[in-house]
C-alpha cells in the first residue's frame, strides 16, 4: 500500500504544496485521537461562545482550530490562513507563497451524538507582495484552487484528496500513523436516484427548488420517471463522501428565513473545495444558477447556495432554475 507522502511525491508537482498537506494531515491525527476519546478528554458540550457565523461554537470546534492553525503556522509554505471559525485571517510566514482557508471541524453538531464529522481544507497560491493578514489576499474564485480536500472522522478516518489531478482516497492506520492509498481516480456516476436536503426548511426554499423536490417526491409517476431514496445527516462531508462513493446529489439551497444571506454554507471553506472535489470526480457543482467555482468571492465568510453531485441530476435540479 502507498504511503500519502510517497504518493504526493509522485502526483504532485509543487513540493511546498506537499509539505503543507503533509503537515495538516498531523493536526488531523491529533483531532482523530480527540474524537476517539471523546467525554474522556473533555471535548464534548458547548464552548459556550459564538463563532463569526454567529453559531454556537463546539469545546471540539475551537480545539480543531486551534490545532490546525499552531500546525499550518509552523509550515514555511504557509503565508497565511483563514478559518471558518475566526473573524480574519492571520499572516503566518513572509516567505510563504501558500494561503490555506480551513473549516476545521465539519458537521460539529453531530459530535455529541457520536456521528460523522469532518475537516475541510482548500488551498490558494498567493499573489506576489499581498497582505495575508488581510481578506482581500484571500478573495480568489474556486478555479483558482491548487488542492482540496477534506479529511472524514467516522468508523474509519478517511482523507480524500485533489490536487488538481483526479480524486484519491486515503485511510489512517491507526497502528502507525500513516495514511494509505485506497482507492484511485474516484468518479461519481452521472445518474443518481438519491438525494440528501434538510426537508424541515422546505417552506422557505424558492419556488424552483420546491417544483424540483416536489417532483423527486412522487417518483415513478412524476415527472422525473424514478424512485428516489432521501438521506440527511447534518454533515457535508459525511454528504459529500456518500456521493463520492455510490453517486447522489446533495442540496442546501438559498432560503427565504435571512434574504441577505444567498445561502447556508460558506463558499471559501465549504463551497468552493468540495466542488473542486466534486468536479475532478467528474461531477458538477452549482449554485442551482452557476458553477459555484466561478462566484467571484467578496468576503472570506460569505455564503453560497449548493446543489452538487451527480453530474446529470444536477443539471436537472439547474433546469428547473433556468
Amino acid at each position: 500500500m502507498q504511503r500519502l507522502r510517497t504518493f504526493l511525491d509522485h502526483h504532485c508537482d509543487n513540493e511546498a504544496v506537499t509539505d503543507i498537506i503533509d503537515g495538516l494531515m498531523v493536526a488531523c491525527k491529533d483531532i482523530t485521537h480527540q474524537l476517539h476519546l471523546g467525554s474522556l478528554a473533555g471535548i464534548l458540550g458547548s464552548a459556550e461562545q459564538e463563532n463569526v457565523q454567529g453559531e454556537c461554537q463546539k469545546k471540539l470546534d475551537v480545539i480543531s482550530n486551534d490545532l490546525i492553525k499552531d500546525t499550518l503556522a509552523n509550515i514555511d509554505a504557509v503565508k497565511g490562513i483563514a478559518s471558518e471559525e475566526e473573524d480574519e485571517p492571520v499572516a503566518c510566514n513572509a516567505n510563504g507563497d501558500y494561503l490555506v482557508l480551513f473549516d476545521p471541524l465539519d458537521g460539529s453538531s453531530n459530535i455529541d451524538v457520536n456521528v460523522t464529522v469532518g475537516t475541510i481544507f482548500s488551498i490558494l497560491k498567493a499573489a506576489p507582495g499581498s497582505d495575508a493578514a488581510s481578506q482581500q489576499a484571500y478573495l480568489q474564485a474556486g478555479t483558482e484552487q491548487v488542492a482540496a480536500g477534506y479529511v472524514l472522522y467516522g468508523p474509519s478516518t478517511l482523507l480524500v484528496l485533489t490536487v488538481g489531478k483526479g480524486v484519491f482516497s486515503f485511510t489512517l492506520d491507526p497502528r502507525d500513523g500513516e495514511f494509505f492509498l485506497q482507492r484511485e481516480n474516484i468518479q461519481i456516476p452521472a445518474q443518481t436516484q438519491e438525494f440528501a436536503i434538510n426537508m424541515s426548511n422546505q417552506r422557505f426554499w424558492l419556488p424552483q427548488m420546491q417544483n424540483y423536490v416536489g417532483d423527486l417526491l412522487q417518483g415513478e409517476e412524476g415527472p422525473l420517471g424514478k424512485r428516489y431514496n432521501m438521506r440527511w445527516i447534518a454533515s457535508m462531508v459525511a454528504e459529500i463522501h456518500r456521493i463520492l462513493t455510490r453517486g447522489g446529489i446533495f442540496m442546501y439551497p438559498y432560503d427565504n428565513r435571512d434574504p441577505s444571506k444567498p445561502g447556508k454554507l460558506r463558499l471559501m471553506y465549504e463551497g468552493n473545495p468540495m466542488s473542486m472535489l466534486v468536479e475532478q470526480a467528474g461531477g458538477k457543482a452549482s449554485t442551482a444558477f452557476e458553477n459555484i467555482m466561478s462566484v467571484q468571492p467578496e468576503g472570506i465568510h460569505q455564503r453560497v447556495s449548493v446543489v452538487m453531485g451527480s453530474a446529470d441530476e444536477v443539471a436537472t435540479a439547474e433546469k428547473y432554475h433556468a
